[in-house]
């Protein structure tokens, strides 16, 4: 599944156009059933908020998704990936199937938010108590995709093609010794038995306004890889460095020696990348030179072949700068996320349908961004359309706001009826641009 992702065919969306003007526009049914719906999201995203669970955990957050589900009248399957959630809305016209993604686990972090709903919930966390939060807004994406499975359920008569709402467990990453996420669900057969021609997903984001949509064409996200390297020299005393092997001196001419990679042999015109050590962790005393130090860090880019030359170049730069010193690297790369692709016609052709969302003015072409989605795994196997919505409040700079994954993480709640608003748009105009043909 992790294979270079630019080299996807999409022969099968060309020419791919969704319609033009806003299907939405000439619905009244569906404006009406998405005002009614505003309520209902917020209500559901309160009650996640204050109910949050971490990665392959989420077995009420499960249970509840999927009595919402049941009560629209869905084909409803669970316990995909340990706790996934898919329902299946078949409409009443014969039509492809576009598969529609929400995440929702939680992450370990206490909440300092000052909010009616705030999560008190707390868990263990590789052996620590800790607090849960949906610091990340997998609470919102959920309740927007409620929201939509709400609002075409009831427009199924009118569905020239299924729907397949894709409620995805430990995007965040599975804990330790476990699978999970989305490519734990394809390696399931998720696709294979659904079947899915397109994939869209959405992520709120503090880094706009709220509001606003934000999108890129091709490679939106980052691929995300952890490396390990393992420093081993042979432990003297500190007065008599000869009579041993530094690791520590030969660990730092590799922390040196790795950030030429990218600097001078990545051919960084094609796309760019980033090598960060986040550990270095070695000896117990000022005057022993210890065995061995332990490095850990990450990798991040937007090109697949460049991520597999930093593998290989990493890897040779820290075994021959260890070995220079009488030293030895052991080097691990534990492999990720890959690079999140938004195919080109597919991007082109969902503008529209974000205009009819937020309002021409607020939809927007965004940076790169170097955080990593498992969407990724989505759009590797087909065609996806991945895009932003802020949620930082009027009168606050999303450049100090805080962040995603911070426990000061807010929301402002006006933004879930435009992103409602847009995952319902989006399939409806990719149906009628269908028909259209």
């Amino acid at each position: 599944m992790k294979k270079t992702l630019i080299a996807l065919s999409f022969a099968s969306l060309a020419p791919l156009a969704l319609a033009s003007t806003a299907v939405l526009a000439q619905s009244p049914d569906a404006d009406k059933r998405l005002a009614q719906t505003q309520d209902d999201v917020i209500e559901w995203r309160r009650h996640l908020h204050q109910n949050p669970e971490l990665g392959n955990r989420e077995f009420e957050t499960a249970k509840y998704i999927t009595a919402h589900l049941k009560s629209l009248g869905m084909e409803v399957e669970t316990g995909i990936a340990h706790t996934g959630v898919i329902g299946l809305l078949k409409g009443g016209k014969p039509g492809p199937t576009v598969a529609l993604r929400a995440d929702m686990d939680a992450l370990p972090v206490t909440e300092q938010v000052d909010i009616p709903f705030a999560s008190r919930a707390k868990t263990e966390y590789n052996g620590e108590e800790v607090g849960v939060m949906h610091a990340c807004g997998h609470d919102t994406h959920v309740a927007m995709l409620m929201g939509a499975a709400q609002v075409l359920a009831g427009m199924r008569d009118e569905l020239a093609g299924n729907v397949l709402f894709i409620f995805q467990p430990a995007e965040e990453g599975a804990p330790d010794g476990e699978e999970g996420g989305a490519e734990l669900m394809l390696k399931e057969g998720l696709f294979k038995k659904y079947k899915p021609e397109v994939a869209f997903g959405q992520h709120v984001t503090s880094s706009l306004p709220v509001g606003v949509i934000g999108y890129r064409s091709g490679p939106l996200m980052a691929s995300s890889d952890e490396f390990r390297i393992n420093v081993k020299g042979r432990q003297t005393h500190g007065s008599r460095p000869w009579g041993g092997v530094d690791p520590i001196t030969a660990a730092a001419q590799i922390v040196m020696g790795t950030q030429t990679l990218v600097s001078r042999q990545i051919d960084i015109t094609k796309e760019p990348a980033v090598v960060s050590f986040g550990v270095i962790d070695g000896g117990v005393r000022n005057n022993i030179i210890p065995d061995s130090v332990y490095l850990n860090g990450t990798i991040r880019n937007f090109d697949m072949d460049n991520r597999q030359e930093i593998f290989k170049r990493l890897k040779v730069t820290a075994e021959k700068i260890a070995e220079s010193s009488g030293a030895k690297a052991e080097v691990e790369i534990l492999e990720g996320y890959p690079v999140t692709v938004n195919n080109p016609e597919l991007t082109e052709a969902a503008i529209p349908a974000l205009k009819a969302a937020a309002g021409a003015d607020k939809v927007m072409v965004i940076p790169k961004i170097t955080g990593a989605e498992d969407f990724s795994f989505f759009a590797n196997e087909i065609p996806g359309f991945y895009y932003f919505l802020g949620v930082t409040p009027k009168g606050t700079d999303p450049a100090t706001a805080a962040s995603n994954h911070s426990p000061r993480f807010y929301v402002d709640e006006s933004a879930l009826a435009i992103g409602t608003r847009a995952i319902t748009q989006l399939t409806l105009d990719y149906f009628a641009s269908k028909k259209s043909r």
